[in-house]
């Protein structure tokens, strides 16, 4: 994997105060925990000397509500979710407030840019053709405002690639993954792929690769710009004049609107 060359966060960094976390979900997959552990490795890299823990709300461990208050503040939380929904402004909200409440809680991850640039470089990676139909296949969510982040998400694939993307749902929303497949195969394209926009394997990539689409990529993983962004997410909080425990989507969403609940469990 190549880090793009425009990006400012490669350089080396003095040590500082505090203490980044980056809190994901949580997984049965131990594949899927490794994934994100090479994650929080690459992130750290960036900025050496920075403290950066890696923390679940669930299933895996360490659980954010034990790491939490033994850590050196100040600290800030990066929501290791592609978007918002019941994790990002309940779930992990609730778990601050209890156990550590001068936490800054940034926005979740996406939609963003440097999500597109990975969900390009995995579509390239598993071969995609100048004429295939490209589907952005997502967790699911019932949170309606989630499910439109997805599709922002979608429209900046489309941009990206110069080719209509559409967003579909493993499970929880429509349309669903399999309906959207049965529509395409109507199509004129002779292919459809499935760029997965999840963050590490699990239960709904799982889901994705069975679903019997021609093409399915990995998951965005430990991706270089992925780690970036963490970083970018961390200093519009830092950069912020909101109070701690303050989720500051809209400032840190304006790159694509604010984004949709994914599970990576």
């Amino acid at each position: 994997m190549t880090f793009a060359r425009s990006m400012p966060f490669a350089a080396p960094y003095r040590r500082h105060r505090g203490t980044l976390v980056i809190a994901a979900h949580g997984t049965r997959s131990a594949a899927g925990e490794r994934t994100l552990a090479r994650l929080a490795a690459a992130v750290r890299r960036l900025r050496p000397g920075h403290r950066v823990e890696l923390a679940f709300l669930e299933i895996s461990r360490p659980l954010l509500a034990d790491v939490l208050p033994g850590l050196p503040g100040p600290v800030t939380v990066v929501p290791l979710l592609l978007a918002g929904g019941y994790h990002v402004h309940l779930d992990l909200p609730n778990v601050v407030a209890a156990t550590r409440p001068d936490t800054t809680v940034t926005a979740p991850l996406g939609p963003h840019p440097l999500l597109t640039s990975a969900l390009v470089r995995r579509l390239n990676e598993a071969g995609l053709r100048a004429t295939d139909t490209v589907v952005l296949a997502a967790a699911g969510s019932s949170d309606p405002a989630a499910l439109s982040d997805v599709r922002s998400a979608a429209r900046l694939l489309a941009v990206r690639l110069a080719r209509p993307v559409t967003a579909a749902f493993a499970a929880g929303a429509s349309p669903t993954v399999h309906e959207m497949l049965d529509r395409m195969r109507h199509g004129p394209a002779p292919r459809v792929a499935l760029a997965s926009y999840l963050l590490a394997p699990g239960f709904f990539h799982e889901k994705l690769v069975k679903a019997g689409a021609d093409v399915v990529t990995a998951p965005i993983g430990a991706d270089l710009d992925l780690a970036a962004l963490v970083w970018a997410r961390h200093d519009q909080a830092a950069g912020s004049s909101r109070s701690p425990l303050t989720i500051s989507s809209a400032p840190a969403s304006r790159e694509g609107p604010a984004s949709a609940p994914t599970n990576i469990s």
